[in-house]
């Protein structure tokens, strides 16, 4: 009977640490779940930042080819000639 009492004491003590230690790893991945959560919402922020500055980017050097420099010229005339068949375009329509 002393060998089944100690069998019984020795599971609640397996069962209370098998316990603590579930009780820990929740506790763990509800952190880690915050952490993606702040994660994923910093990087959509810094991925609205890039796109933003590399607008910024490619108006600066088309300013700079209109102003002057050579870098990108070809790039700058490309677009403006893009920009005037689109007017085109669209005085054509209000013609008809």
């Amino acid at each position: 009977m002393n060998g089944l009492s100690e069998l019984i004491d020795s599971l609640e003590v397996k069962f209370f640490k098998l316990n603590q230690k579930l009780i820990q790893l929740e506790k763990k991945n509800s952190e880690l779940q915050e952490e993606l959560l702040v994660s994923k919402k910093t990087q959509q922020q810094q991925s609205g930042e890039i796109d933003s500055l590399k607008s910024q980017l490619d108006t600066l050097k088309m300013v700079n080819s209109l102003l002057g420099s050579e870098e990108n010229k070809r790039e700058t005339k490309l677009k403006i000639n893009s920009l005037i068949r689109e007017i085109d375009y669209c005085i054509a329509q209000l013609s008809d």
